[in-house]
């Protein structure tokens, strides 16, 4: 039985203060008095919504109001927030016993997670390594890519975003992050990857896809390119931070098929793209490709922290007992929290869902776009769905004032997306939990067609 103001999770938006209130405006104050600055945008003025409650595919803040959420919490609610289903599963195992020591004591619902991750992976994946973080499973695939091969280099691409520690930090392109530290990053080589709206190689010179696998191909063969000693290529099969950016199928297909012929392993960063966002369990099943490691997050438990790295028992076997163990390896509340999302994605079918609703998703977008001269681009897959804004169509210069203002206008009409969308800001990246209402979604595509309107109006 719900309590008096608990959330059922398929509420429509209820906006009663302005937006962000009062409280989340006395909180932002607050944090940024202790927390450390790298944590947030408090500090330099940024006022976040301060989330209160949360329910499926709705969000409450502390000042009481209601939005419909198009994030999923940067892609990770893809059962829902809160899941009853997850909460429970959470609660039982928790009672019965939070933690075991990871290397020395597992747990049964360890043994049941990695079993239904064997079942789950494409091909003869069926090793997993279970840790906390995206980037701690991204410094794992790392680390057993070089240790298998003897190799030392990564060839990474453009635009990727694969966390922000260490190794992980390294194979990740963005400046921003890599700036102050790039003198201590291991051997890492960024190449283009393909954008459809934006060319790498420039406007009209041919197939973006062509042109990035051709250059993959020639700086791993060619005597001259200054790569060498390459153990593997790591690759996002949707990339997330520069703003929902998707390759051909064909693509990823050559991608493997050079690397095999090169004997260097591939890796699939499939945090963001994992357990049904892109309308497959896993991206790189569009493909039909079979990566040598997979990695995995967000997702994976619905809110909980958890991730994995899952390779084949050959590549596996490179490492010794004992040496890539953690004290919270294999965590039985995570684990439990994993089976339970797992569960409400196959019995509640929310991969198809993805699919289905990703697509009518897209094509309303797509069938208000004319109409509005800030949108330049509208593409998705699943439920990766977004819309870049332009200055001017012909040219395409980003347009990440308007993008910043047209979130704030989603923010007053009660949905919830992100306006830390592509590499120039300018992209409205939305990926809402799997299980939203039809209803709750068309509430929002009516949101985003009113808030484009109420920004070109301003600009004009």
């Amino acid at each position: 039985m719900l309590m008096e103001g608990e959330l059922v999770g398929t509420e429509l938006p209820l906006v009663k203060t302005e937006v962000p209130g009062p409280r989340s405006r006395e909180l932002a104050s607050r944090l940024a008095e202790h927390e450390s600055p790298a944590a947030s945008g408090v500090t330099v003025g940024e006022i976040p919504v301060f989330w209160d409650q949360t329910r499926m595919a709705v969000i409450a803040d502390v000042d009481g109001n209601r939005y419909v959420d198009l994030t999923a919490g940067f892609c990770v609610a893809v059962a829902g927030h809160s899941n009853p289903r997850i909460v429970s599963a959470i609660a039982q195992q928790a009672s019965r016993m939070m933690h075991s020591q990871g290397v020395m004591n597992p747990n049964e619902q360890r043994v049941r997670l990695v079993e239904k991750l064997a079942s789950l992976a494409p091909g003869d994946l069926s090793v997993a390594h279970v840790v906390t973080t995206g980037g701690e499973a991204i410094e794992t695939a790392l680390k057993t890519a070089r240790l298998h091969t003897g190799r030392h280099t990564v060839v990474a691409f453009q635009g990727g975003f694969h966390g922000k520690i260490g190794g992980a930090l390294a194979v990740t392109s963005q400046t921003f992050y890599r700036e102050p530290f790039v003198g201590v990053l291991p051997g890492v080589v960024h190449i283009p990857y393909p954008n459809e709206y934006r060319n790498p190689f420039g406007e009209g010179v041919g197939d973006a896809d062509e042109l990035c696998a051709n250059y993959l191909e020639r700086v791993l063969t060619q005597p001259d390119s200054g790569v060498c000693d390459v153990a593997a290529v790591i690759m996002e099969p949707v990339q997330g931070h520069s703003g929902w950016v998707i390759p051909s199928s064909r693509f990823v297909q050559r991608v493997r098929e050079i690397c095999d012929k090169k004997g260097i392993l591939l890796i699939a960063d499939e945090i963001i793209t994992g357990f049904g966002r892109t309308g497959e369990w896993f991206a790189m099943n569009r493909a039909g490709v079979v990566p040598d490691i997979l990695v995995c997050g967000k997702g994976m438990a619905s809110g909980y922290p958890i991730s994995a790295v899952i390779t084949t028992p050959e590549i596996a076997r490179s490492w010794h007992a004992y040496q890539q163990s953690t004290t919270f390896l294999g965590n039985p509340v995570a684990a439990a929290a994993a089976l339970a999302s797992i569960a409400e994605v196959e019995e509640r079918s929310l991969v198809e869902r993805s699919r289905v609703e990703g697509a009518y998703f897209k094509s309303r977008l797509e069938a208000i776009a004319p109409k509005h001269p800030l949108v330049g681009d509208v593409r998705g897959v699943g439920m990766m769905v977004a819309v870049e804004l332009v200055k001017d169509r012909q040219t395409k210069e980003p347009a990440p004032e308007a993008t910043k203002q047209v979130v704030a206008a989603l923010l007053r009409r009660g949905v919830m997306c992100t306006n830390f969308g592509g590499t120039y800001r300018n992209v409205l990246k939305m990926s809402p939990p799997l299980v939203i209402t039809r209803e709750q979604l068309d509430y929002a595509i009516d949101a985003i067609d009113a808030s484009l309107s109420d920004v070109e109006a301003r600009v004009s």
